[in-house]
């Protein structure tokens, strides 16, 4: 399987994550955002959308989205089960994953997209918008803070997707200055624990 990817778009790295920590071979092409490759045709061919991931299968079919590339892989490969080993473990992972798509990393990308020089260029840029979500991401820092009070993952007894997609989040705060700090410290103990794991260096 091929696996078309950018080496510092969160939504790949959430695959190739997956993938490490499942033990799953996948054949990485890097496609350079910054370059405009995503925009080329030669990516259009593989994806008209125009973006990462996508997931080319043996076949030639092609899967786009990364939580939708996960699942897929999932039901293939359930063990160890990254979404759940039961129904109620699934429902809490599945909530998890909701909120933090929509209360971490949505935010995230529009702190980085309003307020960071790069996009400058290429979208129009509404810094007050930028700021705003800055400060809905540092509640969510604080509101997780508190989640992860007397627990080592946040969904279920072990790492399931909803750690890879809060890992994720957080590291992609690292361009926008959104860091936790020592207000943080169960996140920061959390996040060393994932950090040390060899999936987050896929």
């Amino acid at each position: 399987m091929k696996l078309y990817s950018s080496r510092f778009a969160p939504s790949p790295r959430r695959v190739r994550m997956y993938a490490a920590e499942k033990g799953i071979a996948l054949e990485i092409i890097e496609v350079d955002i910054a370059a405009g490759a995503a925009r080329s045709p030669e990516y259009l061919g593989v994806n008209p959308l125009g973006e990462l991931p996508t997931l080319e299968l043996e076949d030639g079919t092609r899967l786009v989205e990364s939580l939708a590339i996960c699942r897929w892989l999932e039901e293939l490969n359930p063990a160890p089960p990254l979404f759940g080993a039961n129904a109620r473990e699934r429902a809490s992972v599945a909530g998890w994953v909701d909120r933090l798509m929509v209360h971490l990393y949505q935010p995230m990308v529009n702190v980085f997209r309003h307020t960071h020089p790069y996009w400058s260029t290429r979208i129009v840029q509404v810094p007050a918008w930028g700021e705003a979500e800055r400060l809905h991401v540092l509640a969510e820092f604080a509101a997780l803070e508190a989640a992860l009070a007397g627990r080592e993952y946040f969904a279920t007894g072990a790492l399931s997707m909803a750690d890879i997609v809060a890992y994720t989040s957080i590291d992609f705060g690292k361009p926008s200055n959104l860091r936790l700090g020592e207000q943080h410290p169960h996140l920061k103990r959390w996040y060393s624990s994932i950090g040390a794991r060899p999936s987050a260096r896929a």
